[in-house]
């Protein structure tokens, strides 16, 4: 049975530990306000440039002729995976989520014989997949000096994506991310960008894009030339807000089931100190009752 000092010590180490994870649990309340208003302003401009771009592909009279990056090589034989994960880890299962994800479609692809090539964004998610798929890995992404994931992380990423495809090196690319819903729901997101796969929408919204009639000056090739490399990095930087989001509700909600567990430890510590000081007592009283009476 530890000793009556250990035991202080052990609590004190405790509530030293509950602090930590309470002033982390308040940080991570405070960055999700800014991460989750940043990501609610962001789908509304990465759906409005993929139904841009669907809309334009309609006006296209030769199918053979449009961008590969739209429609695609025509072959479905090699992929290119990104999975998107974070740097910092104390955020409960936001990484290992979107990993299992991934390494579901890993599994997968390669059982219907398919090639896969991986690249990671965010050293959380490498130190994962890499245990298993390390020699799928072509390309290692990492953020970490940076304090906020900007466009210009995405573009990196977006341009590494195009020129791969240039070079003829995959046929199809999936991203991974944690959809952002609440501080307690992150929905694992698997997405593809190239070819550009039409996205799920309200069929409200699918009535209104219907009733336009779109104009394009210049022609739709030059615009299309010109978007969808954009639509590359603007997926990617969508997705990078999605995580940023789903990181901050993910820690904030880890922090706090912490700072409970560190509470309950304490209570229980405390009883237990409490017993062993009153055992203690009593042993010194009865020595004292037994002296006496011996005399």
């Amino acid at each position: 049975m530890p000793s009556l000092d250990d035991l202080k010590k052990r609590i004190k180490s405790v509530k030293s530990t509950q602090k930590i994870t309470k002033a982390m649990k308040m940080v991570a309340a405070a960055k999700l306000r800014k991460a989750q208003e940043s990501a609610e302003k962001g789908r509304p401009y990465s759906r409005k440039m993929q139904n841009i771009i669907l809309n334009l592909t309609k006006s296209i009279n030769n199918p053979e002729s449009a961008p590969k990056l739209l429609v695609g090589t025509g072959k479905d034989e090699v992929y290119l995976c990104v999975v998107l994960t974070a740097d910092r880890g104390l955020c409960g299962g936001f990484n290992s989520n979107i990993c299992k994800l991934a390494k579901t479609n890993f599994k997968k692809l390669l059982k219907e014989r398919k090639e896969i090539k991986i690249i990671t964004v965010g050293s959380k998610g490498l130190d994962q997949i890499k245990r298993e798929y390390e020699k799928h890995i072509i390309k290692r992404f990492s953020f970490k000096e940076k304090k906020q994931i900007s466009f210009e992380e995405a573009e990196i990423v977006g341009r590494e994506i195009i020129r791969l495809f240039n070079k003829g090196e995959f046929d199809k690319c999936i991203i991974f991310y944690n959809n952002f819903k609440n501080v307690i729901t992150q929905i694992p997101q698997a997405q593809q960008i190239i070819p550009v796969e039409k996205i799920d929408s309200k069929e409200e919204e699918n009535k209104q894009e219907e009733q336009f009639s779109y104009e394009f000056e210049p022609d739709e090739d030059e615009i299309l030339e010109d978007l969808l490399p954009k639509n590359i990095s603007t997926q990617v930087f969508k997705a990078f807000l999605e995580n940023a989001a789903s990181e901050q509700g993910s820690r904030m909600t880890a922090m706090d089931n912490a700072t409970r567990n560190a509470g309950d430890l304490v209570d229980k510590l405390t009883i237990n100190y409490n017993r062993s000081r009153q055992a203690s007592i009593t042993k010194e009283l009865i020595e004292i009752i037994s002296g006496a009476e011996s005399l």
